[in-house]
């Protein structure tokens, strides 16, 4: 494909972002580009915990630079980004997946390849779990993208022994102190649509770049990820934490079997390191299982054009008859 081409299939795919009311009585942030051509599958994409749509950017421009000019949508969950807070009750993993189902349902047609990061992969499980038969009648791809399917009860950052378990411990007095203060004195959601370096995404930077990054991040992908976490509600952001450590869905996998599927992990993840896909993968044994050495937790901005061209894979073998392959585990350098 040559320069032109490609500018030109980038210029056909413009993005809109905007509200959508859904049936299960919460207001979502979308965003939706693309040509919706008939019997062509719909790029669903959902991001992971404490983070926004815009985990996607590098991913989905690198999706069309490569000329995928297939319908991408993409959303912020309830509590997160631009999309309505659902307060403490309403934000579990299972709350989230009816939303996802409701937008499959209601305001996607067609075959649909989900993906989905961290909790975006979680929330893709228990759609499997809590609505097989939508999972199995229209979703023909599925990427799980640095995430688990279970034992996320406690969060060690992969460090052993003793300090692991205080690690753990510290976690459990955080995450309940955050909701209490959200409720007492609401804290200030930074406007998703903002430009600019918030000071307080520069105060946590270092922060966010020593947990969910690999080598050498660049400062504008760790900045994106710090401007996320204030956009969302921190009621909501705890209350999910706990949806988290409950969550045990590797039995839903069932659903997907059949599907062509793509697990990624990166070799540094401190939140979901690789062991975690290795589940995943032994769940589906027609997946393909990609580990990226040296990749943390943050592989959509990392390692943004692997992700891609594995999306970009689903996405052509949706159409795809021929028997799936067997599972395989490959290194990407």
């Amino acid at each position: 494909m040559t320069t032109e081409t490609r500018r030109a299939a980038i210029r056909r795919t413009a993005e809109t972002v905007g509200p959508l009311e859904l049936t299960t009585g919460i207001s979502l942030r979308v965003a939706r580009s693309g040509i919706r051509s008939p019997g062509e599958p719909t790029l669903l994409l959902a991001h992971g915990w404490s983070q926004d749509l815009r985990t996607w950017d590098r991913v989905v421009g690198d999706l069309r630079r490569a000329g995928v000019t297939a319908e991408i949508l993409r959303y912020d969950h309830r509590g997160h980004g631009g999309s309505e807070s659902p307060g403490r009750e309403g934000a579990t993993i299972g709350r989230a997946a009816d939303d996802l189902a409701a937008i499959l349902t209601d305001h996607v047609e067609g075959p649909v390849v989900i993906a989905g990061h961290s909790m975006g992969g979680m929330t893709l499980m228990a759609l499997a779990e809590r609505h097989p038969d939508l999972v199995r009648a229209r979703v023909v791809g599925a990427g799980f993208v640095a995430t688990a399917s279970d034992d996320m009860a406690e969060l060690t950052l992969g460090i052993e022994g003793r300090r692991g378990a205080f690690v753990a411990r510290g976690e459990r007095v955080i995450m309940p102190w955050l909701a209490s203060v959200g409720n007492r004195a609401p804290v200030h959601r930074a406007d998703p649509e903002g430009s600019g370096v918030h000071t307080r995404s520069v105060a946590l930077a270092p922060v966010v770049r020593a947990l969910v990054f690999g080598r050498h991040p660049r400062r504008a992908d760790v900045l994106s990820v710090a401007e996320q976490t204030f956009a969302a509600d921190p009621v909501v952001v705890a209350a999910f934490r706990a949806s988290i450590g409950e969550h045990q869905r590797t039995s839903s996998l069932a659903a997907l079997r059949g599907v062509p599927t793509v697990v990624l992990v990166g070799t540094r993840d401190r939140l979901c390191p690789p062991d975690h896909a290795r589940t995943i993968a032994g769940a589906l044994p027609d997946a393909e299982l990609v580990v990226l050495p040296g990749a943390g937790h943050m592989i959509t901005f990392e390692r943004s054009q692997e992700v891609a061209a594995h999306l970009q894979g689903l996405l052509e073998a949706a159409t795809v008859t021929e028997p799936a392959t067997t599972s395989r585990e490959c290194s990407s350098v």
